[in-house]
């Protein structure tokens, strides 16, 4: 019986290291009462550094527009995050992140900040940014593909 090609070996343990990996933040975050579309939401928004449109939201996570109309209809009713309206464009709502919300992002942070260097701490910092590089260039390649 042949082996899988490198290629093969390295599409599988790409999706199944992501998958895993996700799964274990979202174990350690079971207690904030969020799910990992949630928090990832909440995340993505902390981080922008300025206010995103639901249709920005919606391309950061990777999924449709009506998908992320639904998760933050759950995270406004949550009192997580709130809808401001665009001073430039009505039909645009921004997602802004509630004083809860910003305090559900630092619990947020702290389990992955401890999660990674968990997990990241024993490696050699020279694969680890090699490792790095190799899937920053891989993303792009792939997001230029589509």
């Amino acid at each position: 019986m042949n082996s899988p090609a490198i290629e093969e070996r390295f599409s599988l343990a790409l999706h199944n290291t992501a998958r895993a990996w996700r799964q274990a933040v979202d174990r350690r975050l079971k207690d904030v009462g969020v799910g990992q579309a949630g928090w990832m939401a909440i995340a993505h928004v902390a981080k922008a550094g300025v206010p995103l449109s639901q249709i920005e939201l919606a391309n950061r996570l990777g999924v449709e527009g009506p998908s992320v109309v639904s998760l933050v209809d759950r995270l406004v009713k949550a009192g997580l995050v709130e809808r401001a309206p665009s001073e430039t464009d009505r039909r645009v709502k921004h997602v802004l992140l509630t004083e809860s919300g910003q305090a559900l992002y630092g619990q947020v942070r702290r389990a992955a900040d401890g999660f990674r260097r968990e997990l990241l701490g024993g490696l050699e910092r020279e694969r680890l940014q090699a490792a790095t590089e190799l899937l920053e260039e891989l993303q792009a390649r792939v997001e230029a593909s589509l």
